[in-house]
């Protein structure tokens, strides 16, 4: 007796992370040894300084209950639960990392909340959605100048007219700032993107940023900084 076989369906294999993130962060993202560690609120806080808190109130309360926001990749410490929880209770997040592990971690910790999505993929490449709001926290700082401008121009892209996006990280101090010359070892050895960060203006990085209304704010002397745009409709 013959019997048809239907062929089953193969898992395509994940595809390797960037090679700036492999080679550069795999300590920081990509082990499963420092992610439990390095994940724990009060080391984000060590990490900016005691400013963590502060500066994650001052991103998620740019958004607001019913929206429907991108956080662009995972972020260490009660983030993306803060950001969810902020959007109850008909609104959703969606977390988008290029690292498997960093999905798993933070599908984990949004648990509780059932309307919010992960996904792993590449900001690098064009989105397949819009959304009301882009969070973008603490990541352009962590890519080389090119991938930062393609994940600028597709985040941008990614926001419905009269849409937010708000970004957060790190920006040139003050001259007489205390920790500047601290700083400026740090990113030599482990953030060694974040110079370039430095030097340039986020919102000029994709030329879709002139369809924004962009505001800027800086923090703890001018090492962070805040800017939000808003698209025009």
């Amino acid at each position: 007796m013959l019997m048809s076989l239907t062929p089953v369906p193969q898992r395509m294999p994940e595809a390797p992370p960037p090679a700036y993130l492999s080679d550069t962060y795999h300590w920081a993202y990509l082990n499963c040894r420092t992610l439990p560690w390095l994940d724990q609120p009060w080391v984000v806080s060590a990490i900016l300084w005691g400013n963590a808190r502060r500066l994650m109130r001052s991103a998620v309360e740019e958004f607001g209950p019913g929206q429907q926001v991108l956080q662009a990749a995972a972020v260490y410490g009660d983030f993306s639960q803060r950001l969810a929880a902020r959007l109850e209770p008909h609104g959703s997040l969606e977390v988008v990392d290029v690292a498997p592990i960093q999905i798993a971690n933070v599908r984990r910790k949004l648990a509780p909340w059932a309307r919010s999505l992960t996904r792993v993929a590449d900001l690098s490449l064009p989105l397949d959605k819009t959304y009301d709001g882009v969070c973008c926290f603490f990541l352009l700082h962590e890519v080389p100048p090119a991938t930062r401008r393609a994940i600028v121009d597709n985040l941008l892209q990614s926001v419905k007219p009269g849409g937010k996006i708000v970004f957060v990280d790190y920006h040139k101090p003050r001259w007489w700032h205390p920790l500047a010359p601290l700083m400026r070892l740090i990113f030599k050895y482990l953030e060694p993107y974040a110079p370039s960060l430095q030097q340039e203006d986020i919102a000029r990085l994709s030329p879709e940023g002139e369809c924004f209304d962009w505001s800027y704010t800086r923090f703890f002397g001018g090492l962070y900084q805040k800017r939000v745009g808003i698209r025009k409709a």
